[in-house]
């Protein structure tokens, strides 16, 4: 594995451990943040920031890695809605700066880069060569 690799790995560990952490916490940030048409926020949070943790530490082993990538893409694909009612509604979030809301959701697309390209084997991708006689 490259250098660049395990950089996005170490990045894309460090934002889910420290994300998932933070939902223990700092719940009340998280549950503030999401629709209010979405039922149980306490429990969503909890629940998600359980799966940011294992997700994360699924990163560490090569054996789990494209498991907990795939989980982690779908994890922050099921966030998007708090991320999306953030940016409609900046008023609701004062301590918040209105740019940093849209590059928010920019920063959430290379996450998602992020996630798909480090949580792959290079080697695993690779057609194998057969010899043809």
């Amino acid at each position: 594995m490259n250098k660049w690799k395990i950089a996005g790995l170490a990045f894309v560990f460090l934002w889910f451990m420290a994300g998932g952490i933070g939902h223990f916490t700092n719940t009340e940030f998280f549950v503030r943040i999401m629709p209010p048409s979405f039922p149980m926020h306490y429990e969503a949070v909890y629940i998600s920031g359980v799966f940011e943790i294992l997700g994360a530490l699924g990163l560490l082993l090569p054996a789990t890695r494209r498991w907990a990538g795939n989980g982690l893409i779908l994890l922050t694909l099921c966030v998007t809605p708090a991320n999306i009612h953030m940016w409609l509604n900046p008023q609701m979030y004062p301590e918040v700066p209105e740019w940093a809301l849209s590059v928010r959701l920019v920063v959430q697309v290379l996450l998602l880069m992020c996630i798909w390209w480090s949580s792959r084997d290079v080697a695993a991708r690779e057609p194998e060569m057969v010899a043809v006689k």
